[in-house]
């Protein structure tokens, strides 16, 4: 009987799970590892970190996920080094062989060696790093309620965020939402006009990714939310009580947000393939990797062109190339040519929060309350379990309706 072909994928995010998902009832036998055994639904993170969201309900665990995946087996496991030439993988649980390898392994947080950063300013890109956050910023409403120095109860309840590109401004948005919703109902020796929520941009605008009208429109309407948006500000040095500025401004914050900044991440390897000043490996168009035909790197790990422009890395062009990558390995394997990849921009949409936000869609530019209705819509449709689709609404339902986010737990990080 002859051996099935072995197709590895690193990474069940959105492009390693899409390429999993693509695979099933193929005549190839797909093995997925990730270090968790769910799938976080990143976009989302944010919203658990502002108390929006339960954990759980942006947590799906890989297994439900594959169920209908005959062909495919799940591996909880840590991948610590990769031998190209040998096509091996020397994980936790043992070394594991492949005939074809997708690296859809993501990114981490990139702190640009700002000294200070790494040890006291608070990421976003998993969910210890959202509970984390929340922990923080409930915790010291816990405290500015019963503290009596008026320099100590400010900087508590000063909130920096740095990085004005979609997650800053979304975290902003929602900051914006918790305070009015929920500071005075809980907290009621607090003022919500005490709260000061500053967001940090090393440029001269806000989501430098969209038309600059609507760059322009978000500072208007955050600044309109009372967050103190501050331009061309670049962050020198993060301390435990705030940051310091490049022109040495003085911020005092006891909690500042890292939002900007992104790396590939990739297991070590004494071969590791070329890779860009961000960490990511530069791929051919059919996503194959030079020098690897059989390795393919697709999501934030991936450095490729398009249309003159590298790739973002966003959940979307992950997705597409999830199914990209699933059939370019069927071609190769029939002995086809491979194509080249090509993404199809459906628009993108970025929440303001308060109703608000923006959006392009081809020529068209939006603003307001329908890019935040399609932003949500979208949002529900890509979550890939529909039990988490339908708690999700009925906890927006919640927020949205009754003016309330009920999640503010301060839980252990152990």
């Amino acid at each position: 009987m002859k051996k099935k072909t072995r197709v590895v994928i690193v990474g069940a995010g959105f492009g390693g799970l899409q390429a999993a998902q693509s695979l099933a009832e193929t005549e190839v036998e797909v093995l997925l590892i990730n270090r968790d055994n769910y799938h976080t639904f990143v976009p989302l993170l944010y919203q658990v970190a502002t108390s929006g969201l339960s954990p759980d309900l942006i947590a799906i665990p890989i297994r439900n996920l594959l169920r209908r995946s005959h062909n495919t087996r799940f591996l909880q496991a840590e991948v610590k080094e990769i031998d190209f030439a040998a096509k091996l993988l020397q994980t936790s649980e043992g070394i594991i062989s492949y005939d074809f390898l997708i690296l859809a392994t993501g990114s981490r947080t990139q702190f640009f060696g700002i000294p200070g950063a790494a040890d006291h300013a608070f990421p976003l890109r998993t969910l210890a790093d959202a509970v984390s956050l929340r922990n923080q910023i409930i915790h010291c409403f816990e405290k500015a309620e019963d503290e009596l120095d008026g320099a100590k109860r400010q900087q508590l309840l000063t909130i920096a965020i740095v990085g004005g590109g979609a997650t800053g401004v979304e975290l902003a948005g929602a900051l914006v939402e918790l305070v009015l919703d929920s500071l005075q109902k809980d907290y009621p020796r607090l003022n919500p006009h005490e709260v000061n929520l500053i967001l940090l941009q090393s440029g001269e605008r806000l989501l430098a990714e969209f038309p600059q009208s609507l760059g322009k429109y978000t500072y208007r309407r955050l600044r309109q939310l009372g967050v103190q948006v501050m331009l061309n500000s670049k962050v020198c040095r993060v301390s435990a009580n705030g940051v310091r500025l490049q022109d040495n401004t003085w911020l005092s914050a006891a909690t500042v947000i890292w939002s900007v900044g992104l790396a590939g991440t990739i297991p070590t390897s004494s071969s590791i393939p070329t890779q860009t000043h961000k960490g990511k490996i530069q791929v051919l168009p059919s996503l194959q990797v030079s020098k690897y035909p059989e390795v393919f790197a697709i999501g934030d790990l991936a450095h490729l062109d398009h249309n003159q422009k590298p790739l973002s890395g966003v959940a979307p062009e992950a997705l597409q190339e999830g199914v990209f990558v699933a059939r370019n390995i069927q071609r190769k394997l029939r002995g086809q040519k491979l194509k080249p990849f090509s993404y199809f921009n459906k628009g993108r949409l970025a929440i303001i929060g308060c109703y608000s936000g923006v959006g392009k869609i081809g020529f068209l530019q939006l603003k307001g309350f329908l890019p935040w209705f399609m932003w949500l819509a979208v949002h529900l449709v890509y979550l890939p379990d529909w039990r988490n689709r339908l708690l999700i609404l009925l906890s927006w339902l919640h927020a949205y309706i009754v003016g309330d986010r009920s999640v503010r737990l301060i839980l252990s990080n152990h």
